[in-house]
């Protein structure tokens, strides 16, 4: 007989007023088999030493990793995992169905005992800069949360995703002087990079609140963020949902810091705040793995300790498939005891994402033509580069226009 997971938010529910840390933890499917084999080990080792009360899974941008993904997710059920499925529900679709896609990937979770999904819209499949919606298909994640329970009725926990510097799509550069009009709110929102700032307007914020309580109207039970540095975002956040009479528990994600180049490029692609005191300490440990790894638990373990003050219901760690830094982070909270000094993480050049050799705007690749940093996605997944390893007069820089597999994104 298939065992059948509890709901999140019932488990939730359950520990309320209870004393002690709550803990879960989130995983990608990597890009190789020795990646695939290390990471159920990664699993099992993680679920025996914190006993989370629940494990998420990714799916990749338009079905990449459905298969994996599912795979994954069905085998946490049987190893004693709660599963937290995200589920995209755009760019897919079966025999020219966007819809049929979706429905079977429901159906197969159902039917593996699987009974938490994420709703997420998804992002651009790979190699691609936009986003488009699939004719007669689902336009946003908030469709989906809608077809869940007409199909399946209250059968799946929901999750959906919350912004609380604003979705990255709604975070826009300032202008020159316009610092000087923002709001105080504005304020504790904006983020600062290659010495141009960006924030998600109070009007555009508000939008966003209304949509994110669309979602929850519509059958969502559970908010998971996105990633932050600032807890006074997160805190901030919280109370505006409440004000807008959200009143779901909302999870705050937690992005470990591993690496500096990491940290950077996911702080960019998100446009997360990062405050000027991590923003110094991190560049002056930049050529340091390891005292970046090591001031990764302290900076973790702080900004966890000032969640469960606020009341965070859930700390939930973006792993990255790694466990060193939680570990360090849940000796600090004592929550475990010197697993830390237990990791191993010599797989960890496995632990790579599918698709994440395409890159996006942002990233760093390599040519023919020596390194550079990709501007601009154009149609069929042409990257505009601009050359970091050539410059001419008056600073130029030459730009590139090279094609899908004339580039390896650099890690």
């Amino acid at each position: 007989m298939t065992s059948v997971n509890p709901k999140i938010v019932d488990l939730i529910n359950a520990k309320e007023g209870e004393d002690g840390t709550i803990t879960s933890l989130e995983y990608f499917p990597p890009r190789t088999a020795d990646g695939v084999k290390n990471l159920y080990a990664r699993m099992e080792r993680m679920k025996t030493n914190l006993n989370p009360l629940f494990t998420d899974i990714t799916w990749g941008a338009g079905g990449s990793t459905a298969d994996l993904s599912m795979e994954l997710a069905v085998n946490m059920v049987k190893t004693g995992h709660v599963a937290n499925l995200h589920l995209t529900c755009t760019n897919m679709s079966k025999n020219g169905d966007p819809v049929a896609a979706v429905h079977d990937a429901l159906q197969q979770a159902h039917d593996a005992g699987i009974r938490n999904i994420v709703a997420l819209r998804g992002d651009p499949p790979a190699g691609e800069d936009e986003w488009t919606a699939a004719e007669g298909g689902f336009t946003c994640a908030l469709d989906l949360v809608k077809y869940i329970r007409k199909e399946f009725g209250d059968d799946f926990g929901v999750s959906v995703a919350g912004y609380p510097e604003g979705h990255p799509n709604a975070i826009s550069e300032l202008k020159e002087g316009e610092e000087a009009t923002l709001s105080e709110s504005e304020l504790a929102r904006c983020s600062n990079f290659d010495g141009k700032t960006y924030v998600c307007k109070d009007e555009d914020f508000k939008k966003e609140m209304i949509y994110l309580k669309e979602k929850v109207d519509a059958g969502a039970d559970a908010i998971i963020t996105q990633m932050f540095f600032d807890v006074s975002v997160y805190i901030s956040f919280v109370k505006e949902c409440r004000d807008y009479g959200i009143n779901v528990p909302v999870i705050p994600g937690l992005m470990c810091i591993n690496a500096y180049g990491g940290f950077k490029k996911m702080s960019n692609f998100c446009k997360t705040r990062v405050p000027k005191s991590l923003e110094d300490k991190m560049d002056s440990m930049k050529d340091d793995p390891a005292a970046v790894k090591a001031f990764g638990v302290e900076f973790g373990a702080d900004v966890c300790k000032s969640l469960v003050e606020a009341g965070a219901p859930v700390l939930h760690f973006y792993t990255l498939n790694l466990e060193k830094v939680v570990y360090g982070i849940t000796d600090e909270l004592g929550i475990t005891e010197n697993l830390v000094q237990q990791s191993n993480e010599s797989d960890a050049k496995n632990m790579v994402a599918v698709g994440s050799a395409w890159a996006r705007v942002g990233d760093k690749v390599k040519s023919i033509y020596g390194q550079g940093v990709v501007k601009e996605i154009r149609s069929g997944s042409v990257a505009v580069v601009e050359s970091q390893s050539w410059e001419l007069a008056f600073g130029q820089r030459p730009t590139f226009y090279l094609q899908k597999g004339h580039y390896e994104k650099l890690y």
